[in-house]
Parts: C-alpha cells; sequence; structure tokens
C-alpha cells in the first residue's frame, strides 16, 4: 500500500500541483492549467472543496449509480484521507478546487458555522451532483474568491474571501436540498432499509448484546455516513433519524409493555437499556405515563 502523503497547509497542495501560491490560507485552482500527476494519497490539513468535471454515470452510491453527468462536488474536511492509490499511471487532473485553512475563518462568523455544514463528513460516495445552472453558480462564485486572491492585499481581503466561501456552502446546502427531494426513488429505499433494519434489530437478540441501536451503526449497515443519513431521514419525515429510532423503540414498548408476565424491568433489558429507570423516564416523556401506569390503563 502506498504511503500517505500529509499535506498540512495549502501552500504544500500548490506546491504538488504546480501552483502559485497566492494567498497562504485560501487557493483555488484550476485543473485545466495543472501539469499532470499521479495518483497518490493524501491527508490534508485544510478544508477542501473539489469541482469534478467527469461523467457520473460510472459511480456507485450504495447499490444504485449516480444519475447525475454535469459534474459533481465533493466536500473534504481538515484531517480526511482521500485520494486514489498510485498505479504509476500520469494522468490529467480535470475540474476546480477550492482549499481553504481553518485559521482562515479564526474571528469570522464562518468559524461558529462551519459545524452546521454536514456535507463535509459525508463519505466520497455521497457527492452534490450538480445540474449545469448551479455548476455555473459554483464556478462564479470560485471567481469571485479567485478575483480575491489576485488582488493586492488589504483590510477587506479576507472578510470578501470568507463571504464568499460562505456563499458557497450556502448554494451548496440549497443543492443537496434540491437532491434529496430530486433523489425521491433512491432516497425511498433508504428509508425502507433504514425502517426494515430496525425492524429486523429488535426481532433479534441485539438489544440485549448490543444495547441501543445508534445512528452511527444504521448508517453503517446502510453503507453511508451518520450525517448523510441523518439528513436524508430528516428531509424525509421531518424528524431526526435518533427521533425515528425512539418512535420505532416506544412502538415495540408499548407492545412488551402488555406483557403482564415480564416486569418493566426485564422489558427494559429486552429493548437494550443498561438501566431500567431510563426506560421508564424515556417511555413516559413518549407516550406520557409510566410503563406500569400504561399497561393498568389499558
Amino acid at each position: 500500500m502506498d504511503e500517505i502523503l500529509k499535506l498540512d497547509n495549502v501552500s504544500q497542495y500548490n506546491t504538488l500541483m504546480s501552483q502559485e501560491t497566492l494567498h497562504p490560507l485560501v487557493s483555488v485552482i484550476n485543473f485545466s492549467k495543472t501539469k499532470p500527476i499521479q495518483h497518490t494519497r493524501m491527508n490534508m490539513g485544510f478544508y477542501a472543496i473539489f469541482l469534478k468535471d467527469v461523467k457520473c454515470g460510472d459511480i456507485k452510491y450504495g447499490r444504485n449509480y449516480y444519475d447525475y453527468q454535469e459534474g459533481t462536488l465533493v466536500f473534504i474536511a481538515p484531517g480526511q484521507v482521500v485520494g486514489i492509490e498510485n498505479n504509476g499511471e500520469y494522468f490529467q487532473p480535470q475540474g476546480w478546487a477550492l482549499l481553504f485553512h481553518p485559521d482562515l475563518l479564526h474571528g469570522t462568523s464562518l468559524s461558529h458555522n462551519m459545524k452546521d455544514y454536514n456535507f463535509f463528513s459525508y463519505e466520497v460516495y455521497e457527492a452534490l451532483h450538480l445540474s449545469e445552472k448551479e455548476r455555473q453558480i459554483v464556478l462564479d462564485c470560485l471567481a469571485k474568491i479567485e478575483i480575491e486572491l489576485k488582488h493586492s492585499i488589504d483590510k477587506h481581503s479576507k472578510t470578501l474571501i470568507v463571504t464568499n466561501i460562505e456563499l458557497l456552502l450556502n448554494y451548496c446546502v440549497r443543492f443537496y436540498d434540491r437532491q434529496f427531494i430530486t433523489r425521491v426513488n433512491v432516497n425511498k429505499d433508504i428509508l425502507g432499509r433504514f425502517e426494515n433494519l430496525l425492524d429486523d434489530y429488535f426481532q433479534s437478540d441485539k438489544p440485549q448484546t448490543i444495547g441501543l441501536p445508534s445512528v452511527r451503526y444504521c448508517a453503517d449497515r446502510l453503507h453511508l455516513s451518520a450525517n448523510y443519513l441523518g439528513d436524508l431521514i430528516k428531509k424525509e419525515t421531518g424528524k431526526t433519524a435518533q427521533e425515528n429510532i425512539q418512535l420505532k423503540l416506544m412502538d415495540i414498548a408499548k407492545e412488551k409493555v402488555f406483557d403482564t408476565s415480564k416486569s418493566v424491568s426485564e422489558i427494559a433489558y429486552e429493548l437494550g437499556f443498561k438501566y431500567p429507570q431510563h426506560f421508564s423516564r424515556m417511555f413516559k416523556k413518549s407516550v406520557g405515563h409510566t410503563p406500569k401506569d400504561y399497561r393498568l390503563q389499558n
């Protein structure tokens, strides 16, 4: 296996791509103006957004294939490993990249808001598929950032660069919302598999051996990132993935409470709770009665 190339700053990436560094903390790269390079796997210490100008029909999404061909956006957070193992061949990259170091954001509102852009922790196969109109909006944002990078640095530079990065990210939130809607068949398939996964989980002995199912557990079994699954479930149902798990849990719990041959504590352990009082507390918050009162009333 090839070594992973560690790039701590934007300048190192620029050097790798034979590009001039106009600003030590941010860079816009047009890959058509770079030299052919070999594939490599990189661990980058900065944020990266890649606009891939390639046909996407051969990229697999879970059990399905991408249905957009106009280009894709891939979002990489600091510390993530990206790239392809080196096969010895040279290739010409296509598309664009926006790179920006977390230090650029210090003292700005975007520094506090970065945690809200969940797509930086999506898997690569959960990329954003752009229409031609959306792609042009992304390119316009990159062009504005590039203009500022080529402008002599003054007291307005940082504000204008960060503002345009935030504008681009907010557009991407809109585009992902559109994608969740237009990929309705894929989403329904995932939602159905999510519900079946929970049914199978509670019908097995996993609650007793593993405990309550987590969003990450479900996402791993569905071959998705936890954030992507959470966002998709919220768009489809109006509730978070965790809330959907708890609703399923309480539906099963209400059925089990009718079995008077088992104590509330036994039911709690069967469902995966470590402590019966935690089960009783959640049950009362969800149903409005304690398990014992619910059993007596019904």
